[in-house]
């Protein structure tokens, strides 16, 4: 594992712990050269997974695109990496316990809206926008208008 600050190889793990979900391990690395501490989670990753798109094309999973996408909605946002690592889990988990190989990108998209908005109304605006594929600035106003609406309840 290298060191996010120095980037040296040499690290040791100082603490382990399951998470909350006993999916992944929580580690607390120091590095050995510049001291710095960090956290990695560790988790089981199937690469035997197939997303299909909403016109019908398959391809591989890739996490990655989950992250980013993840990541850009909670710019700015008082949401830390490891809340977004671990929301990445939950959803893999919940997806994966609903599909095993191939799994749609809607059911993916839909849970990722979903956490979000128990998180932050924000961020989930801000990917709701992208993947809803808003065209206008009306649509917006009703996707806020329901959090408001749910928010009163």
């Amino acid at each position: 594992m290298r060191c996010p600050r120095c980037t040296t190889k040499d690290t040791k793990v100082i603490d382990s712990r399951i998470s909350k979900n006993e999916l992944s391990i929580r580690r607390r690395r120091q590095c050995v050269k510049c001291e710095y501490r960090f956290n990695t989670i560790e988790e089981v990753i199937r690469d035997d997974i197939v997303v299909i798109k909403r016109d019908g094309r398959r391809e591989s999973f890739d996490r990655s695109k989950i992250l980013a996408g993840i990541r850009r909605a909670c710019e700015k946002r008082p949401i830390d990496l490891e809340q977004i690592d671990m929301l990445i889990s939950d959803i893999m988990n919940a997806i994966e316990s609903e599909f095993d190989y191939e799994m749609p990108s809607q059911a993916i998209g839909e849970n990722i809206m979903t956490r979000l908005k128990n998180i932050d109304h924000i961020a989930y605006v801000r990917f709701a926008s992208v993947y809803k594929d808003f065209r206008d600035l009306a649509d917006l106003e009703n996707e806020i208008s329901s959090l408001k609406q749910k928010n009163e309840r």
